[in-house]
């Protein structure tokens, strides 16, 4: 094994301090081409914004090592870049329909502590995900929350009820998120396809509100949101 060809191979001490000087140049470059994006491209990527944070990789990398790719065309190209990027983001200011179609639309996920299905579908996360975001939010119940919103960034926003006007959920911990066998009288359950809470008096009950998608019912709880 040639470790001096692995390690060296046929680098000269020239073509060396070429490259510091192009990774020097391409590294002020990414950080002039974020500080135009906007504090937002930073922190909370869209997709729109993802795309362009990603194609950064070839326009920089390439030119940092690349003897024969001259610097000027990555300069070119993340002009380019920019300039499209300024020209979307106020086509998006001034058209609604356009920003929808770069960036999409935020979705109502949970809506009187019920889950809305068909946009469930539309976001393609399953319930695990859902349920997830919203017990890192410390929800241990779907009749805790009121509102539940998938943003376009990916991230999931939440509005609760007050403490006093929680009512019955579906559970969101693993424990409690199982299918009962027996149901007892007097005793609410929640379907566990949609979150409906009702009275039931068979646990294979067809639930009136999702109708054939599901059949399997938890035990609903009614605890309060402590902070």
């Amino acid at each position: 094994m040639d470790w001096a060809s692995i390690f060296i191979h046929d680098t000269t001490w020239t073509f060396a301090a070429e490259i510091l000087i192009r990774v020097i140049v391409m590294f002020v470059l990414i950080i002039s081409f974020l500080r135009f994006t906007g504090k937002r491209g930073v922190r909370q990527l869209s997709i729109f914004e993802l795309t362009i944070i990603l194609s950064l990789g070839s326009i920089a990398g390439d030119p940092m090592f690349t003897e024969d790719l001259p610097i000027i065309q990555a300069v070119l190209i993340m002009s380019t870049v920019i300039l499209l990027y300024r020209l979307c983001t106020w086509g998006m200011m001034k058209y609604q329909p356009f920003e929808d179609l770069l960036e999409g639309k935020s979705l109502y996920i949970v809506e009187d502590g019920m889950l809305v299905h068909d946009k469930i579908a539309e976001g393609k996360m399953s319930h695990d995900e859902f349920f997830a975001e919203m017990r890192q939010q410390g929800v241990e119940h779907l009749g805790q929350v009121r509102t539940g919103l998938l943003e376009t960034d990916g991230n999931f926003s939440l509005l609760l009820y007050p403490p006093d006007d929680t009512g019955y959920g579906l559970p969101l911990f693993p424990k409690q998120y199982q299918a009962v066998e027996q149901v007892e009288s007097q005793t609410y359950y929640a379907c566990m396809y949609c979150g409906h809470v009702d009275f039931i008096s068979d646990a294979n009950q067809q639930c009136e509100r999702c109708e054939d998608n599901c059949r399997n019912w938890a035990k609903a709880l009614n605890t309060k949101l402590v902070r």
